[in-house]
């Protein structure tokens, strides 16, 4: 009874790559909202129906995934990358207006030194760099380099145990769940850095009556999200463990 979740995107979302994964055994499509705009995925969903249509015998749910929240370097001084050398030391500034170079690089995560500790770690670029925290300051933190690494502009950031004071719905999550699901029936929503039951309260808020049909799967994405599984458990219609940002966190 296990089902099939498919991604789509440019490499099936023709009508007939639509068909093919249809046949294939395609349960639920997935619709990834951190890529995309609103007119790029209703002009996907239309096909998948259109799709659908040929083959009445079928039945294929639209999952809508959030973006969510997320931490991001900032942009740098050259507009190319950086080199941190190991040992060396870098501060992270909550001033995004700051271009970064080797010694210092902007963080969009305002709350940065009330969540970290000293002795934490920090992880950029899906953890390529590893820093550990030496100091915290009114407007950032300054860290140790625990390896050699590369970066570009605008890469992710983890803070592995520390609780994130970020919303679980940002103002695009709201926007796409309210003038995109709503208007056009999706079934199931994956709700992106769930951490709290409360964070399933607020979606369904959002969602009002019009969406009391929608089911909510939760991922569970950092360390938080995992302490409090049993209560996001109770108050969620599923649970997707997100492997990738998870593993960055514990």
């Amino acid at each position: 009874k296990t089902k099939i979740f498919c991604t789509l995107g440019p490499a099936c979302w023709s009508e007939e790559g639509l068909l093919e994964l249809i046949d294939a055994g395609m349960n639920v499509a997935r619709f990834n909202f951190s890529h995309g705009d609103h007119a790029s995925h209703l002009s996907c969903l239309t096909r998948l129906r259109g799709a659908l249509a040929k083959r009445p015998n079928k039945n294929v749910a639209i999952m809508l995934d959030t973006k969510g929240p997320e931490i991001r370097t900032g942009f740098l001084a050259n507009k190319g990358k950086v080199t941190i050398q190991k040992d060396s030391l870098i501060e992270l500034t909550t001033d995004y207006e700051f271009l970064g170079d080797e010694t210092k690089i902007a963080c969009s995560y305002p709350q940065l030194p009330q969540s970290v500790k000293v002795g934490g770690s920090v992880l950029v670029a899906d953890g390529s760099l590893v820093l550990t925290v030496t100091e915290i300051k009114d407007n950032g933190i300054v860290c140790r380099a625990n390896n050699t690494a590369t970066l570009g502009e605008r890469k992710n950031m983890n803070l592995p145990g520390c609780k994130v004071l970020l919303p679980t719905l940002t103002e695009k999550d709201e926007d796409d769940l309210i003038n995109f699901g709503l208007v056009h029936g999706i079934d199931y929503i994956a709700a992106s850095f769930v951490r709290t039951g409360q964070d399933i309260d607020n979606i369904r808020k959002v969602l009002g009556p019009r969406g009391r049909g929608i089911k909510i799967i939760a991922k569970i994405e950092s360390h938080e999200g995992m302490e409090n599984f049993d209560e996001i458990l109770a108050k969620t219609d599923g649970i997707m463990v997100a492997r990738g940002d998870l593993g960055m966190e514990i």
